[in-house]
């Protein structure tokens, strides 16, 4: 899908959707299981008489992560387009049983990309903080027993803010071109037992999030002294950072845009 508009005879849509990324490969068709991309595009055929549809999207999550705000692009024949209630509603049918729902859809401007025309994603990171397991959050969070220092570990953040080499905190796997990256936010902070870690960026490297958590959930736990991120963002090397905190606590949040394409 070209970054140039919708085919002719086309209309392109955005679309807000939440999901819970539980028991799917993630975002992205894969060969080894049901992605959230399948459902949707699925869902969405059924509103052109079963005819394929594409999609192009913000960002990829990986098997289990979830998200609050993705933003979609669609593209619709204009003899199947409807009004944005419409379509909105139809893909949320459509999407029952699975936990995906559409929470807005609008027509795209001329030359808006769900991917190329944003310019931030945020995500948050929940850490249940407490002896017993979780029930009601489970596949939500990620259970820590210990107590940890949420202030310790905002402190800690605070040597990773701004533009920076991000090796330390880049999965072995990570495809992009390079390992710089700008940290616009990266706050840590305590809502009871919750510790949410909220992260911001134009773009993040493949697991840059969950690998942040990591470490910082290692100074939280009193085991990395505050100082000791300055020093591991430094050395370049995964092999100084924390552990990659499991996918279950992640969630994107929100996909800016100089212009809200719902607005």
């Amino acid at each position: 899908m070209a970054n140039d508009g919708p085919a002719p005879g086309y209309t392109r849509w955005a679309l807000r959707i939440e999901y819970d990324g539980t028991g799917t490969v993630g975002w992205q068709r894969q060969n080894n299981g049901v992605s959230v991309q399948e459902r949707l595009e699925d869902a969405a055929s059924r509103l052109v008489a079963d005819a394929p549809v594409m999609t192009a999207t913000a960002g990829r999550t990986d098997a289990g992560v979830h998200a609050a705000a993705m933003v979609v692009q669609l593209d619709l024949p204009e003899t199947a387009a409807r009004d944005a209630r419409q379509i909105r509603d139809g893909l949320s049918f459509h999407l029952k049983p699975h936990r995906i729902a559409v929470l807005d859809a609008a027509a795209a401007r001329p030359g808006w990309h769900a991917r190329f025309s944003a310019v931030s994603r945020s995500y948050r990171y929940t850490i249940l903080n407490r002896p017993t397991r979780p029930v009601l959050d489970l596949d939500h969070v990620w259970h820590v027993r210990h107590e940890l220092d949420a202030e310790a570990m905002h402190a800690a953040a605070r040597f990773l803010i701004g533009r920076h080499d991000f090796s330390s905190f880049r999965a072995s796997s990570c495809q992009a071109s390079g390992p710089v990256r700008t940290l616009d936010r990266l706050d840590v902070s305590r809502s009871g037992v919750y510790i949410h870690i909220d992260a911001t960026a134009r773009s993040f490297l493949h697991h840059q999030v969950r690998n942040l958590a990591g470490s910082l959930q290692m100074v939280g736990c009193g085991r990395w002294p505050v100082e000791r991120m300055k020093s591991v963002l430094e050395a370049r090397d995964r092999r100084k950072a924390g552990p990659t905190a499991p996918p279950e606590g992640l969630c994107l949040v929100g996909v800016g845009y100089p212009e809200d394409p719902f607005s």
